[in-house]
């Protein structure tokens, strides 16, 4: 595809000029530069055609590399075609030779004015070029005008000096060709193509990269693909191929140094590329660290490092590729070639083997430079096996690196490539564990189960086949596949002779995963209880700490027993494998127990233990307690947060509960939660619900099908949730059933106490709403009854709120002053407020109205500063319909700080750091740290420093 001269007037306004000097009888010689591509050709035929015109007689010749060895060959070609000339064989190059070819123009061109038009000058052999540049010197005394283009590209290895060098510049007019400006570009791409869209033009004109013949090349491809169809990613999809070719011939003219050079900046620049080519979607951006250098310089002494080239030469290569359009620099000023077509194609001439063996020059490179490790591995994932000690460590640690930065497809990446090194069958063993374990939890969950079989079956030690079992287990598990979990974990006991601590780890796991399934479930805790009784060694501490746990939720134990033996067990010696189901263990029963900032401590103390790239049962569990936590505290804007529904709800996303389950960045090995909802999707699903949220409520609460959904403890409290929307938007029936139904399924799993799920005082609320107090007062009997079993403030006291309002009168109101009596000591400010606003109603309908109003205004003022907007609500009704008004409720300044907000600040205030006041407060750093982020943005500052004259300034204005 050819088309019109575009930016080339001033050329073709220089030739012109000179052309018609040459009709007037002077004469000149004209030297047109430029890099490959750039139209030097183009312009000379231009050139031609406009002297031809004019009546000017034209002698041609394109220089060739295969003449050079003959003696003045350029110019033989040159007047060859003239039959006066046509016997002329000069024989050796001599000063007769050159004075006989001169004198033979000199006759032609007294008959008529004359061109003399020479292409590629660059390529003449050295008598003709001697020849030329003494013409340069003698052709204005002649009507004789001589155009010649020449090559001037800056390449690894130097050129011979141009054509002129040695000539004054009143000698020779030179014009040098610059590269086509993106708007130049974009008019050859809208002749060729007129309806193409905007985009499609740009991809065109970053493909084309300011080069006329690459842009021609790669439109003459288009032809039989217009827009709308899409640029094509690789050159592959590009046919005739005149693309790929044209950059393949630039590559050829650039020299062999030059080439090398340009073909391991593509293999660099595509490790990085192929690796992150899209935003990680949902996920704060990481800093990850790139597949080549931040800077020019950088990236020059690496290249020249990997190829043996000379530093200095690549950099002015990097320069002035980047000047002509080939090259761009990126957000960081790193060379980047300036369209991912023209990097493949600068790739696609290069076999495989060359490739392979340059990523692993680069990555050596790298590693002489200290570069990060994760950089170095990137160019090992292109390379062949490498068969050296140093290549698989590196890999291992950009694996860690991976883990650690939240980067698990990296991680998998890197994994794979270890695993094509030679390998001893016990490292192998681990690799494939942790890959399996990777591959399960984040894209390719199909892939991790072989792996794990795979590792299972493979010779190993026996913590490593444990460690192993437990995460093929955790998969299974994972897909609903309890049985079989439990069945792999049990096959690994006979192999376990003289390892007690290892077999009571895979017993304790089978107890833990047999949970997802209420029949699995009943035959290990069965098997469990009866062994503890018999012979309680076999169980160990964490065998026991599952029985304390089965017995809170059985409503057999109180909560001070429970955590009285629980931190007995916490003191006796752990295996290794086995401790995280402890401190689980023990975090989900302190939770039960208002102890939340010992379970916030003993949950990150099982996290901290974790190996994040590896599988274990207590993962999941560990950060479902964290959310429980985060939900007994009705810390709602958290917990939308750390169950990532603040994202994914208002992009309407339907992944949010299929791929994520947390979206905690310290995470990877999350197994994706599949066939139902998860204990996040139902605190998500509650949180939406107390913050008035209930359009995104019910959009969530639509996308699961429960009636094939299989039964969990996971689906009870998304039962638990979706009634509460339910009541909520006024279904009370539909909430009834709900709450029924997640009632039913608990007590098959003999789960009959409050503590996991109060499913029967919301259940009493629907049947007092739908006219049936009987039933309402015996529900709400039967938890008060349970509740003082286990006897915390949080579950008593919601007992009481619930049966003070199924009862009412005198005495629902004295069961209510008990429910809010109680409820101040509980950290769950959200059931204070619940028992705020009973109160207050009471105290309505027994005509105390002015305690009515204070109860009610408390509870309106608590709910505001929790953010509790349904809670909120209902009691600003109650106070309208009571004929009073709230006072206003600070929403910033030091008003508005919750109790911990306001000690964590002061403490913070005074120079403490995080850690210190977590210490000193026995709570989380996590905690500390979001105290501290709500509190900066109620006094509305942005530093630590701040903090004390913040608080200082709100106290001396009250």
């Amino acid at each position: 595809m050819t088309g019109p001269l575009r930016e080339r007037e001033e050329a073709h306004a220089l030739l012109a000029a000179e052309a018609e000097r040459a009709r007037a009888g002077g004469g000149r010689f004209v030297l047109l530069r430029g890099a490959t591509g750039t139209g030097r050709s183009a312009m000379l035929e231009a050139a031609v055609a406009h002297a031809a015109g004019r009546g000017l007689r034209v002698l041609r010749a394109r220089c060739s590399p295969e003449d050079t060895a003959v003696p003045f060959s350029s110019v033989l070609h040159l007047l060859g075609p003239v039959p006066e000339f046509a016997d002329l064989t000069p024989g050796l190059d001599d000063r007769g030779s050159a004075a006989r070819l001169w004198r033979l123009l000199r006759s032609y061109a007294a008959r008529s004015p004359m061109l003399v038009a020479v292409d590629d000058v660059h390529l003449a052999d050295e008598a003709s070029r001697r020849w030329l540049v003494e013409a340069a010197r003698r052709v204005d005394r002649l009507p004789v005008l001589v155009v010649a283009t020449e090559r001037s590209q800056y390449d690894i290895d130097p050129r011979p000096a141009g054509l002129t060098h040695t000539l004054s510049p009143s000698l020779v007019r030179t014009h040098t060709l610059a590269p086509l400006t993106d708007n130049a570009a974009a008019q050859l791409v809208r002749a060729a193509f007129p309806t193409a869209p905007d985009d499609w033009t740009a991809d065109c004109v970053r493909a084309g990269a300011g080069n006329p013949l690459l842009l021609h090349a790669l439109l003459d491809d288009l032809h039989d693909t217009p827009p709308p169809s899409p640029v094509p990613e690789t050159c592959a999809a590009l046919y005739p191929g005149a693309y790929p070719a044209a950059v393949s011939w630039w590559l050829d003219t650039t020299g062999p140094t030059t080439a090398e050079i340009a073909r391991t900046l593509a293999a660099l620049e595509q490790a990085d590329r192929a690796h992150h080519p899209h935003p990680r979607p949902r996920t704060p951006p990481r800093t990850v660290a790139p597949a080549s250098p931040a800077s020019p310089a950088a990236t020059a002494a690496l290249l020249a490092d990997a190829t043996g080239a000379d530093p200095a030469r690549v950099a002015g290569w990097l320069t002035a590729m980047t000047r002509l359009g080939l090259l761009r620099a990126d957000a960081d000023g790193r060379p980047r070639y300036a369209h991912h077509l023209l990097r493949d194609a600068v790739l696609s001439g290069w076999p495989g083997a060359r490739r392979r063996a340059a990523q692993l020059a680069v990555a050596e490179a790298m590693l002489r430079r200290g570069d990060r490790v994760d950089a170095v591995a990137r160019q090992l994932l292109g390379s062949a096996p490498v068969g050296l000690p140093w290549a698989l460590r590196v890999l291992r640690d950009a694996v860690a690196v991976a883990v650690h930065e939240g980067r698990p497809d990296d991680a998998v990446g890197y994994l794979r490539r270890a695993l094509a090194e030679p390998l001893p069958d016990d490292l192998r063993q681990r690799l494939l564990t942790e890959l399996g374990s990777l591959e399960y939890a984040s894209a390719d969950a199909p892939a991790g189960l072989p792996r794990l079989a795979e590792a299972l079956n493979l010779p190993a030690q026996p913590r490593d086949r444990v460690r192993t079992a437990l995460a093929l287990g955790t998969a299974l598990a994972g897909r609903g596949e309890v049985r079989a979990a439990v069945e792999v974990l049990r096959g690994m006991e006979d192999g376990l002779t003289g390892h007690p601590e290892l077999v009571r780890t895979v017993r304790t796991a089978s107890a833990l995963l047999s949970d997802q399934d209420q029949t699995v479930r009943r035959e290990a805790y069965r098997w469990l209880t009866d062994t503890a009784q018999r012979s309680p060694e076999l169980v160990g501490a964490t065998g026991q700490a599952l029985l304390v746990r089965y017995a809170a939720t059985a409503g057999a134990s109180s909560a001070q027993a429970a955590m009285a033996r629980l931190r007995a067990l916490l003191t006796e010696p752990a295996e290794p494998l086995a401790e995280p189901f402890l401190l689980g263990t023990a975090a989900a029963v302190a939770q039960w127990a208002d102890e939340l900032d010992e379970a916030e401590r003993l949950v990150e103390r099982g996290l901290d233990g974790q190996r994040l790239s590896l599988l274990h049962p207590m993962q999941r569990a560990l950060h479902d307690v964290r959310l429980d936590i985060t939900a007994a505290r009705g810390e709602y804007t958290r917990l939308l947060t750390d169950t990532g529904t603040e994202t994914a709800t208002e992009t309407g996303s339907n992944s949010h509960s299929r791929n994520h389950t947390h979206s905690h960045s310290d995470t990877p090995t999350q197994p994706p939660a599949t066939g139902g909802p998860t204990n996040a999707d139902a605190h998500a699903l509650l949180a939406l619900v107390e913050t008035g949220r209930t359009a995104r409520a019910r959009h969530l609460a639509a996308r699961f099908d429960l009636r094939g959904a299989p039964d969990s403890w996971e689906l009870n409290r998304f039962l638990y949730a979706r009634g509460t929307l339910r009541f909520s938007d006024g279904d009370t029936t539909g909430a009834l059933h709900d709450f029924l139904e997640c009632g039913r399924r608990q007590s098959a799993r003999a789960v009959l106490s409050p503590v996991v799920t109060p499913w029967r005082s919301a259940a009493a609320r629907c049947r007092l709403a739908l006219g049936s107090p009987r039933e309402a007062v015996a529900l709400a009997e039967e938890e008060l009854r349970l509740a003082r079993v286990w006897d915390t403030p949080r579950t008593v006291g919601r007992a009481l709120r619930v049966l003070a309002r199924a009862t009412g009168g005198r005495r629902g109101l004295e069961l209510a002053e008990e429910s809010v009596a109680l409820l101040r000591d509980s950290p769950a400010d959200a059931e204070l407020i619940a028992a705020l606003l009973t109160r207050g109603r009471l105290l309505s309908t027994t005509g105390d109205r002015s305690q009515a109003r204070d109860s009610l205004r408390e509870a309106a003022e608590r709910a505001e500063r929790l953010g509790a907007v349904r809670l909120r609500s209902r009691a600003e009704e109650a106070l309208r319909a009571g004929g009073a008004r709230r006072t206003t409720t600070a929403h910033t300044g030091s008003a508005s700080l919750t109790g911990s907000e306001r000690r964590i600040a002061e403490l913070a205030a005074t120079g403490r750091t995080n850690t210190e006041i977590a210490d000193l407060l026995h709570i989380a750093r996590r905690t500390v740290e979001t105290h501290l982020t709500s509190a900066y943005r109620k006094l509305g500052i942005r530093r630590r420093g701040e903090l004390g004259e913040a608080l200082k300034g709100e106290a001396e204005g009250h």
